[in-house]
């Protein structure tokens, strides 16, 4: 068999193996960019690499791959979306980005350097969540909504006062009136127990009419 051919037969096996190993963790996590889309954008961009170098083994073979970089790009931007005040997706964005960044070294004949690449990844993917919770526990962002009724508007300036009184930073606030009632709106950054304190003053106030977070 032409050793060219066994060659690339390996490449595109690696490439099944490690967008697999990439791709369990993503469909675990229940995400948009799950088992078989990681594979396949590993093997994409492998095939894309192999075609590039046996096409071109000139100095224009880079050319592909930089096509590569900014295709996946739109790919990996369709993964992101806004949930409420939250932008959700973007480490599944990355992983689609990386995957390819993958499947361009396999292609490329960097198989060992590129194993140990996607066992970084996996490090990254299965353990720094950990520390992410953590850091979430001591400062953690939310937007409050608050409604009281107008003659009750002196109420917003509590509220803003029970922020400060447990060391959270209020990074942005405004106010509307519309009707009978009066709006807060603030965005605040603060630790969990805060968050819930403030939470638990809110909903036994009987002056506040709504809240939402």
């Amino acid at each position: 068999m032409d050793p060219i051919l066994i060659e690339n037969l390996i490449k595109l096996g690696m490439a099944v193996l490690l967008g697999g190993i990439i791709g369990v963790e993503r469909e675990f996590q229940d995400k948009a960019a799950g088992f078989r889309t990681i594979i396949l954008i590993t093997v994409g961009s492998t095939l894309f690499t192999i075609f590039s170098i046996s096409m071109d083994p000139g100095f224009t073979q880079t050319r592909i791959a930089a096509n590569i970089v900014t295709g996946i790009g739109f790919l990996g931007a369709g993964a992101i979306i806004r949930e409420g005040g939250r932008i959700a997706g973007m480490t599944t964005a990355a992983t689609i980005w990386l995957s390819a960044a993958l499947g361009m070294g396999i292609g490329a004949g960097e198989l060992l350097f590129v194993s140990l690449a996607t066992l970084v990844v996996i490090i990254v993917l299965l353990i720094f969540p950990f520390f992410e919770e953590r850091i979430d526990r001591i400062r953690e962002s939310r937007t409050y909504r608050i409604v009281v009724a107008i003659d009750k508007g002196k109420k917003i300036a509590e509220v803003q006062q029970a922020f400060k009184q447990n060391s959270m930073h209020i990074l942005d606030h405004h106010e509307t009136k519309s009707g009978d009632s009066v709006t807060g709106v603030w965005r605040v950054i603060g630790s969990v127990k805060g968050h819930d304190k403030v939470t638990r003053k809110m909903l036994e106030d009987k002056d506040v009419r709504e809240m939402t977070y």
